[in-house]
């Protein structure tokens, strides 16, 4: 079925953060519903629509920022009361605005997720759950990682309240008490959770960080997942999910938001299998999205929240239809009167913008001049793609941008990415100079552009700094700068097994150090490790290379650490990067190795299906202008063996594929080179002067030959 929606933009706020608007529930049938949104300015704003028109019910003063808002009530009363969190702080509203809960969660960090059940609280810090029931401390979890969000199951087949963590480490933690009952692996870092249905039941929904959508059944001891929706076209990641029935079939359907803009609208085929139905796309990263009926009454529609605080419609309603050429365009008096209250106001907001610059040249070339720094806020997210072993950076300011600097201290490729209409340009860098560059580039944006994404691929072992420089169109001019860590193992991303039957190389350390030091060694080297020291006296974290597919198991406790990886080239970057962390605080460490050989050949089959296909491009981009010419000058390509008119036929697609990869032949070789000189590192054997070789039997690549030359060399 066809679902034909109109956009409508009610009114902005301050930026929002994820999960920061609710509609309140209907007084009747098909009425229109109040909404409730909270900003980073601390404002809580009530409003309904009147007219076409947003009319405040009520509006807090400004404070400190809200993260979450969430409504509760009685258990069997309408959920109307609105629960806000700010810093440590859980506020409580009436749907009046009348304030009557001030709770101190006494929290040393920022409340960053929140549940509310009748008389029971749920809320969690970065690491840390709590729940209280009439305000009175009831259970505690520490988590083994950083926790995003908070839901809690009740239903008449569960005996007791069941809250679920979602976790950065890909995990559901379902609690009983302050106790860990069991929990559920994810296909990605789960940043959201919501009940499938609103009345109850045992079904939960998650979204990822990458973009993945699942629905869990939880039961009292196990859970089992009924679907996931994969994220095959790289769209953005998921920052909120509703249900409603917008479809009008008596089904609920899944909505969606994602950091990209994106909102979509999935129904549910007689499999109960989710299926896209509609899709639409915002300028802005969408922190909430409902669904209800708030423009007019009878009519259903999706309202999102966008990162910079625009609460916008997607409504059934249908729009005027327009005018064709020569039509009279006739516009209703309420339309008229909208339209030249819109002018005035426009006008009058013209003359506030000169009246503000003439002011500001004065002050600012007054001799008792102050200079003020314009405040900006940054939404940013630096991820590892699993599916091309490639970095994400987005960038999202509540301004327009004006240009975007960005500078790195090691070897990085910038890779193109189709949504960024920004202009690049780089500058020469000088890489053999101490503390010297060796990436320069300005992204010059368009007019209205408040959101960039950018792709860079860094390599193993080569580890720094990326900064980032934001210059947004502001007056005076001002810029932020966001730093991003590119680690020494920085393509690694965390995984809950291994397999144990590969051929493995084993590192072993031994030294005066403790867990502390030891863990802040691992999270300098490795991607995903949770910054807080683990509860317990040792660890086991598993990793696979998003790259090369290879895989790394690190377990350590105080005064000893074993990593095992059947990458010969990983377990040296470690042994090089711990022992530096290690002579840097002056502790001693006995560094032990366990080689294996096989593991070489099993990693250059790993490499060979990659450096096979980027050969293959490489040749085939090669000859698409030679085919071009002969094209041209026999005025056909039928004389032409199918493989080479199959050339001339996907040219367009290889020179796009071969575009997108810069230096990826390049990196592949640098690893096979980096195996080479490692393989024979450890037997204490220096082999560079053999590289020239081995670059030579790579130009003219055969499998068994490289095979032949490692074994020999």
């Amino acid at each position: 079925m066809e679902i034909h929606l109109n956009r409508v933009d009610y009114i902005q706020v301050g930026v929002t953060s994820q999960k920061t608007m609710r509609l309140l529930p209907a007084v009747g049938k098909k009425a229109t519903q109040k909404v409730a949104v909270a900003d980073h300015d601390g404002v809580l704003t009530c409003f309904g629509m009147k007219k076409g028109e947003a009319v405040p019910v009520f509006k807090t003063l400004p404070g400190q920022k809200i993260t979450r808002l969430d409504l509760g009530g009685a258990a069997g009363t309408p959920q109307e009361k609105i629960f806000v969190c700010s810093g440590s702080q859980v506020r409580g509203f009436t749907k009046k605005g009348k304030q009557f809960l001030t709770f101190e969660a006494n929290l040393t960090e920022s409340v960053n997720a929140m549940h509310v059940s009748g008389a029971d609280l749920f809320v969690c810090a970065s690491y840390i759950y709590n729940h209280y029931c009439d305000c009175k401390d009831q259970h505690y979890y520490l988590s083994g990682d950083k926790i995003n969000d908070i839901t809690c199951l009740s239903s008449e087949n569960l005996t007791r309240f069941v809250p679920i963590l979602a976790c950065q480490d890909r995990v559901l933690r379902v609690l009983q008490g302050s106790e860990l009952a069991y929990d559920i692996e994810v296909p990605g870092p789960p940043s959201l959770l919501e009940l499938y249905n609103k009345d109850g039941g045992e079904e939960i929904l998650y979204g990822t960080t990458d973009g993945k959508i699942g629905l869990v059944h939880i039961g009292e001891s196990s859970a089992s997942t009924k679907w996931e929706i994969d994220n095959d076209k790289k769209k953005g990641g998921i920052l909120c999910i509703d249900t409603y029935d917008i479809v009008d079939d008596g089904v609920n359907d899944l909505l969606v938001g994602r950091d990209d803009g994106t909102v979509e609208v999935y129904g549910f085929d007689s499999a109960s299998e989710p299926t896209l139905r509609f899709e639409h796309v915002l300028s802005e990263s969408i922190t909430s999205i409902q669904g209800g009926c708030v423009g007019k009454e009878s009519y259903d529609e999706i309202l999102t929240t966008t990162y910079t605080g625009w609460v916008t419609g997607l409504t059934t309603e249908p729009q005027k239809a327009e005018a064709g050429p020569g039509d009279e365009i006739k516009m209703s008096k309420e339309v008229q009167s909208k339209v030249e209250a819109l002018r005035s106001e426009l006008e009058q907001l013209q003359v506030k913008v000169l009246q503000g610059r003439e002011q500001y040249q004065q002050t600012s070339q007054s001799s008792t001049a102050v200079s003020a720094v314009p405040v900006f806020s940054i939404n940013d997210k630096f991820t590892l793609c699993q599916d091309d072993a490639s970095y994400t950076l987005m960038l999202e300011v509540q301004t327009a941008i004006d240009n975007l600097l960005l500078q790195s201290d090691v070897p990085i490729d910038l890779l193109d990415v189709d949504k960024n209409s920004a202009v690049v340009s780089f500058s020469e860098c000088d890489s053999e100079q101490p503390n010297g560059n060796f990436l320069l580039a300005t992204y010059r944006c368009q007019a209205n552009t408040t959101r960039l994404e950018l792709k860079v691929r860094s390599i193993e072992g080569q580890y720094g700094t990326l900064q980032a420089y934001i210059t947004p169109r502001l007056q005076p001019k001002t810029c932020q700068v966001r730093q991003y860590q590119i680690k020494p193992l920085s393509l690694h991303q965390r995984t809950h097994s291994i397999d144990q039957e590969r051929p493995m190389n084993r590192l072993s350390l031994v030294g005066q150090f403790s867990f502390a030091e030891i863990h802040s060694w691992v999270v300098f080297c490795l991607p995903e490790v949770p910054e807080k020291t683990p509860a317990g006296e040792s660890i086991a974290f598993y990793f696979h290379n998003t790259f090369l597919g290879t895989q790394l198991e690190a377990t350590y406790c105080k005064g000893e650490g074993h990593f095992k990886s059947d990458n010969i080239s990983t377990i040296s970057i470690l042994s090089d990067v711990l022992s530096k962390e290690a002579t840097k605080r002056k502790i001693n460490l006995n560094v032990s190795y366990d080689i294996n050989d096989d593991s070489v050949s099993h990693t250059l089959k790993m490499i060979h299906p990659k450096l096979e296909y980027q050969l293959m491009l490489a040749r085939k981009v090669q000859l698409i202008d030679a085919l071009k010419e002969l094209q041209v000058h026999e005025g056909t390509a039928d004389f032409l063996i199918p493989e080479y008119r199959n050339i001339l036929d996907e040219s367009n697609n290889l020179l796009v594929e071969y575009k997108k990869q810069p230096a990826h032949l390049e990196r592949l070789y640098g690893m096979i080179t980096d195996l080479f000189i490692d393989k024979f590192k450890f037997k204490g054997q220096n082999v560079k002067t053999k590289v020239s070789s081995l670059l030579e039997i790579l130009d003219n690549y055969d499998l068994n030959s490289l095979l032949d030359f490692f074994n020999e060399a």
